[in-house]
Formats: C-alpha cells, structure tokens, sequence
C-alpha cells in the first residue's frame, strides 16, 4: 500500500471513532501490533502484540469511560508513518471529564495498523485514569 492507501485506512479509523466505535482503532491492527507511550511517566513503555495491547491496555482503558469519542483534528503521510493530531471528548465513570488532546505516528504495513506512539497531556492521564495493571478505584454510589 502507499501513502495515500494508509492515510485513508486511518482516517477511516478516526471517522469511526467520531462516532463512538472505539472498536475500529482494534479492527484494524496487525497481530503484532505494537502500543508505546515514550518518556518517563508512569505509563512510558510499550505493549507488544495485538492480544497484549487489547487485554493489557485497551479493554481495561476503555471500562473506565461511561462515554469516549476521538475526533482526528489533522493528518498528515508520508511512506508508511500516519501521524494524527486529535482530541477526546470523554467522561470516567466517576463523573471526571477526560477531554484529551493527542499526536499518534502510526505505522502502516499491508493495509493494517503495526505500530502506534502516543503522546499526550500525561498530567491528565495520571490525575483522571488509572494505569490498567492497577486495581480500579472504587466508582462512587449516589
């Protein structure tokens, strides 16, 4: 695939995710799929593997949200790197807004996704979410 083909197979994904299928972003990864968030914070690191990535970070990610959508603000290709500027607008399941702004570098290999470096405002990551591997806060009862 080229350039053009990769940067409509992400944009695709980001239009579904507008919408509120969170599931596109997973449909579209390669079994080796590989999830890094870089610099030294305490998420910095990387799951490996698409199983990995959807059990060990995604699924438990998303359970914390009653509501999340993901709108692509700009993207920009070149050979197989996709790099998306976007925002969230989301609420935790504690009440929280989790209103999130995003660069991801995609890479692109045969038509899926193989590889995604996420940046973003890691001081409303640590003060909203808790890491996946941790135990979940209680959710407050009315």
């Amino acid at each position: 695939m080229g350039t053009e083909e990769n940067k409509k197979l992400v944009r695709d994904v980001f239009e579904q995710m507008a919408l509120g299928n969170t599931r596109a972003m997973s449909d579209a990864m390669s079994d080796d799929f590989r999830w890094v968030f870089p610099g030294n914070w305490s998420w910095s690191g990387s799951w490996e593997g698409r199983r990995e990535t959807l059990d060990g970070l995604l699924r438990p990610l998303m359970a914390q949200f009653t509501e999340y959508c993901s709108r692509a603000d700009l993207i920009i290709a070149e050979d197989d790197r996709v790099v998306v500027q976007a925002h969230s607008r989301a609420t935790t399941r504690r009440g929280e807004s989790y209103d999130q702004t995003y660069c991801f570098i995609f890479r692109v290999a045969d038509g899926r996704l193989t590889e995604v470096i996420e940046h973003c405002d890691t001081t409303l990551v640590e003060r909203v979410l808790h890491h996946p591997t941790a135990p979940p806060p209680p959710i407050p009862t009315p």
